[in-house]
């Protein structure tokens, strides 16, 4: 890889000023059990899989710095779901008064808990998690200027990463399957088209908002139905050009965390606007213990109704967090979202202990209720499951 080549000949230039390194990351052993037999054929009923995430890390004396965090996963059941990514390749620069980040990043944007609407920049890795929260690596030159009236971010993405998708014979996929294999683009340029991006971030005494304009390939792809080379219809991804303009807004009250997050966006069929606001109150020191519960309310809406390319087109989202605050890190989070045109429902449940210094236990669970037969949900209709992960990090 030229990328990873340029940027390790660089480290050892920069060796004699060294401070110092780390070597860190975690190995883990997942099983996904579904609670009734698969719709298709070709799918397995559970299916496991191992995953492996290293991450090097280099500090330089005047603060600068290497990342790589490599991640691997093989899965018995699903081809698609065994794959190599690199999550992090970057090196960073720090000037008197200015920042540079060079390479293969991760960069989030958004405040909310159960819906990421504004999150832009990373493409989702969706064989990895349904929740969308898992993302690949974007190769990116990210200038940063910090003052004291707010941080001005500067994005130049040359390279463009296609969502990843369950295949045929994995689970919680689409019907028909989406063929990953002849992605089509907009532009002739393909995944070498060159996105920008442009962000500004401020606190202002509770209240931290941030505001930014992206133009570029489309994270989000337009699933468009289609025949293979066998006559089986499937679903194609198409990549159009957008132009988004996104803000987030959190303010802390107290007890009570207010979120916003909005966007506009052209390019992708008719121009949409769509948003979720929502609110966090936190019951600190519950039962006269060191336990806090957090009540999550999200309301999300899109102009786009039945159209969306997210599953959260005019949806509330309750939820409930419990934090132990004990030596162990144990944390719970619930949480069920109505769809408002339907009855349609999903719950989610997550949660995870450590255990001793180098081992941590996770436990997320999800149903499908009620889907509506034109929903983004059907072909999950049988496809309620229960994931358990032990991790060991080292």
């Amino acid at each position: 890889m030229p990328l990873m080549a340029w940027l390790l000949s660089l480290m050892v230039l920069l060796t004699p000023q060294a401070l110092g390194h780390e070597f860190s990351g975690h190995v883990a052993a997942e099983g996904r059990f579904f609670l009734d037999e698969p719709i298709f054929p070709e799918q397995e009923r559970n299916n496991a899989s191992i995953s492996f995430q290293p991450e090097y890390y280099h500090e330089w004396k005047g603060g600068s710095s290497f990342i790589f965090v490599p991640f691997a996963r093989i899965d018995n059941a699903d081809d698609e779901r065994s794959h190599v990514d690199i999550r992090e390749l970057n090196f960073l620069w720090l000037g008197d008064t200015w920042e540079l980040r060079v390479g293969v990043g991760k960069v989030f944007w958004g405040v909310l808990e159960f819906v990421h609407l504004v999150d832009v920049i990373n493409q989702t890795d969706l064989v990895e998690s349904i929740d969308g929260e898992d993302k690949l690596g974007q190769p990116m030159i990210n200038f940063t200027l910090p003052r004291d009236w707010g941080v001005m971010d500067l994005f130049v993405l040359p390279y463009f990463r296609e969502r990843t998708f369950p295949g045929s014979e994995g689970r919680l996929r689409t019907s028909p399957v989406v063929d990953t294999d002849n992605a089509i683009y907009e532009n002739n340029h393909k995944e070498h088209h060159i996105d920008f991006a442009v962000r500004y971030s401020h606190s202002l005494g509770n209240l931290d908002f941030g505001i930014y304009q992206f133009l570029g390939t489309g994270r989000e792809p337009t699933l468009l139905s289609d025949l293979n080379e066998s006559g089986l219809p499937v679903l194609i991804p198409f990549y159009e050009q957008i132009n988004q303009t996104g803000v987030d807004l959190q303010l802390v009250a107290g007890e009570w965390l207010w979120k916003l997050e909005a966007l506009y966006r052209t390019g992708q069929g008719e121009d949409f606007f769509a948003f979720v606001g929502g609110f966090e109150y936190t019951f600190v020191g519950i039962f006269d213990t060191n336990a806090d519960l957090g009540v999550i309310c999200e309301l999300a809406y899109d102009g786009r109704d039945d159209e969306a390319t997210t599953i959260f087109e005019n949806d509330v989202v309750l939820g409930l967090r419990a934090t132990v605050n004990d030596a162990a890190s144990t944390v719970l989070l619930v949480g069920m979202s109505q769809d408002l045109n339907n009855r349609s429902k999903n719950i989610s449940i997550e949660a995870s202990r450590r255990f001793g210094n180098n081992i941590k236990a996770t436990l997320e669970g999800y149903a499908f209720l009620n889907p509506s037969e034109d929903g983004p949900f059907y072909s999950l209709r049988t496809d309620d499951f229960i994931r358990f992960e032990v991790a060991y990090y080292f």
